[in-house]
């Protein structure tokens, strides 16, 4: 058995993807599945504000490609909206201020909805600090099943946008870390009272950033509870043919 550090990589089948967005932009991602079976769940990430260095390889996200495939059996979709560069490339377009990002979110979704071989079902946003706004006020699709929030700020999302997911009554799971830069729990209790679904989770100790790896273990927990319910706690070591590598960045 090997343990799983920062940056050890699980098997799964990867491929690198193109979106195209309905105003004509063509975004670059990747698709991580489970090495061996369909997946139980899909979620669809939203990456941290571009300008501020969040990115599709944001290390939350890139970690949940690297483990959630082999170990929940949960496929990951991985983007860069519109203007944003990471390794895989620079998708087209400009940051917009969650303005035309509409576009790139529901881009997205569309390609989640009509993959085939295997067919991306249960299919969740999850977006990250930006992304959050992202999923709130463009991402009530109906396929899409529910909402987890990491590090919600609330800066674009107005109180319009929650009472829509209210009105839908899909879950929204808010996960705030107890020193967060922008919205701590008691905060996002109050301004999440409007959807009577939402549970916001207090991440003792964390910041906005989930930096450190009992953080980041403590993200993918509740991600796998809330999409795969009965998967248990996520190992913390594997056997030694599941590990594929160990990244460097």
């Amino acid at each position: 058995m090997q343990e799983i550090r920062a940056n050890t990589v699980l098997a799964a089948r990867r491929e690198d993807i193109e979106l195209h967005t309905a105003d004509g932009l063509r975004l670059v991602g990747e698709l991580a599945l489970p090495p061996d079976r369909d997946p139980v769940a899909t979620l669809i990430t939203l990456h941290p504000l571009p300008t501020h260095g969040g990115f599709m390889d944001s290390h939350l996200f890139r970690k949940a490609s690297y483990r959630l495939p082999a170990l929940a059996g949960i496929a990951v979709l991985r983007f860069n909206t519109r203007g944003t560069r990471s390794p895989r490339g620079r998708s087209e377009g400009e940051f917009d201020e969650a303005r035309g990002e509409r576009y790139d979110v529901a881009s997205a979704i569309e390609y989640a909805d009509f993959h085939e071989s295997p067919t991306l079902s249960h299919r969740w946003l999850v977006g990250w600090s930006f992304g959050t706004d992202l999923a709130l006020m463009h991402g009530a699709d109906p396929s899409i099943e529910g909402a987890i929030l990491l590090s919600p700020p609330l800066r674009h999302s107005t109180e319009e946008h929650l009472r829509h997911w209210a009105e839908l009554g899909k879950p929204v799971l808010a996960l705030v870390p107890e020193h967060d830069d922008y919205l701590q729990p008691a905060a996002a209790r109050e301004r999440f009272s409007v959807i009577p679904q939402a549970r916001v989770v207090a991440i003792d100790g964390g910041r906005h950033l989930w930096v450190g790896e009992s953080f980041v273990r403590r993200a993918l927990d509740e991600i796998v509870a809330e999409v795969a319910p009965g998967r248990g706690r996520l190992p913390t070591r594997v056997p030694v043919d599941l590990v594929v590598s160990t990244a460097t960045s």
